[in-house]
């Protein structure tokens, strides 16, 4: 068998196959072997029916049919690698020239990966901002703390902010009838959340547990998003509450630590990390943007029309679940629906192009990817669909996605090594080594990177003396 391409575009090729009649005798063979076990012939085992005896019952050319499409995916397949296509579609393949005896070609034309050129990353510089730390982000998350730990008492007064309530609501429409599902029972809140309804912080401030107050405001789902409605509250209870103080016995209580001084110093370490990886994170993204706007790269219309499918189902489905419409939707948002359509395409076509230009990055470097790193990247992905990990490994092994996650994870570290490549500063025009990052946020010293790069030349030492002690077939 030989192979041969043809460019048809930049996206699209043609691949030519040629086999001689010999090469495909052994799948003629067994077709008959196949047919002749499914025939009944007076005289002859099942199986053992002669091939001229199969003919002369279903005829030769059915033979040849069953043959050449059991042979057809293995050639194809063969030919693909031969090649080093890497196919974005299904291919649409053509029997070209199939007579008896006589040399066989099929044609395929196919949607492939684009060559892409790669501009100059080093001469890439991007600016993020700084990693200011100050007495405020200490103290808001300590007093996230002290809200976990905070203690309600139930008080006979009225609501004031910060209290927490047990209210039942129920909506009606203009006309007084009751709106389905616009009713509550039994559910906590907040004074000053402001997050329920517009009006409600205002209604139930004052208020007693046992009171009874209606107020106008609008719904912020469904179908009647937008529409006035009248809202009836009732506070079933009012309870106080109470923050514990940052001292001593609360920091031992609420943290490992013994002091106040060293929990602030913990958090403080906390706080600077998750800035560093604020910094990293926009970096990928300004060094990523910048590559996409200096690259010319040809889009398969058929890949982004798909992709475009399935981003629309996805909106679809968000708004259903969120129980408004598309139309409620662009209202809010204050496009039309041809802006819309615009934005999208744009989003596909640059996380198209992007995922290309990682992919090119992946098969021209040389990223390795172990099984701790494959675990870590699952993990997150289910945490970040708040779905059970176990569930989460389990539908991913049903439905073969583990390959996909391995190429998140390569090209995740492609953008790295493109980023590591640019020169990254901060607002205040300090240059960021980002090789030097982990994952956590912490820095590596010198003393570490020189560790990791004997332990992964120790590691390829290893790798190739046991690629040459195993034993070769």
């Amino acid at each position: 068998m030989k192979s041969s391409t043809e460019p048809l575009s930049p996206t699209r090729v043609k691949l030519t196959i040629e086999v001689p009649f010999d090469e495909f005798q052994p799948s003629l063979d067994q077709a008959y072997k196949t047919i002749g076990s499914q025939v009944t012939v007076p005289g002859f085992r099942k199986g053992k029916v002669p091939a001229a005896v199969v003919d002369q019952r279903v005829g030769r050319n059915i033979v040849l049919d069953e043959a050449i499409n059991s042979v057809l995916p293995q050639w194809y397949s063969q030919a693909v690698q031969e090649q080093e296509i890497q196919p974005l579609s299904q291919p649409e393949i053509d029997l070209t020239k199939f007579s008896d005896g006589e040399p066989i070609e099929i044609t395929a034309e196919l949607d492939v990966r684009p060559e892409i050129v790669l501009p100059d990353v080093s001469a890439i510089t991007v600016e993020v901002a700084d990693a200011e730390i100050a007495d405020a982000d200490v103290d808001e998350q300590i007093e996230a703390l002290r809200e976990r730990f905070a203690t309600f008492t139930e008080v006979q007064r009225g609501a004031q902010e910060g209290d927490s309530l047990t209210i039942d609501l129920t909506a009606t429409d203009k006309d007084g009838q009751a709106i389905e599902g616009a009713e509550a029972q039994g559910m906590p809140y907040t004074v000053g959340q402001g997050e329920v309804l517009d009006g409600l912080d205002e209604a139930v401030t004052g208020l007693e547990a046992g009171a009874t107050v209606s107020f106008a405001t609008q719904l912020v789902g469904g179908e009647l998003k937008g529409k006035d409605v009248d809202v009836t509250v009732t506070v079933t209870d009012v309870k106080e509450r109470h923050l514990p103080e940052v001292d001593e016995e609360f920091v031992q209580t609420a943290s490992e630590f013994d002091t106040v001084e060293e929990l602030r110093t913990d958090v403080l370490d906390r706080v600077t990390r998750g800035k560093r990886m604020e910094q990293a994170n926009e970096a990928r993204d300004l060094v990523l943007e910048e590559i996409i706007g200096q690259v010319e790269v040809p889009l398969p219309e058929s890949l982004v029309a798909e992709e475009l499918g399935s981003r629309r189902e996805q909106v679809t489905q968000q708004l259903a679940f969120a129980g408004t419409s598309m139309e409620a939707y662009l209202e809010d948002e204050g496009q039309t629906a041809e802006e819309f359509e615009a934005d999208l395409e744009r989003r596909v076509r640059e996380s198209i192009t992007a995922q290309f230009v990682l992919d090119q990055v992946v098969a021209s470097g040389d990223f390795g990817i172990d099984d701790a790193e494959l675990s870590q990247h699952i993990m997150r992905r289910a945490q970040q669909s708040g779905q059970d990990p176990n569930a989460y490994i389990q539908h991913l092994m049903e439905h073969n996605h583990v390959p996909e996650m391995m190429s998140e994870v390569m090209r995740g570290k492609a953008l790295a090594s493109l980023v590591e490549s640019a020169t990254v500063k901060d607002a205040s025009g300090n240059e960021l080594e980002l090789s030097r990052l982990r994952a956590d946020g912490t820095v590596a010293t010198d003393e570490e990177l020189a560790a990791e790069a004997e332990s992964r030349a120790k590691a390829a030492v290893e790798a190739a003396e046991q690629s040459a002690d195993a034993p070769h077939q």
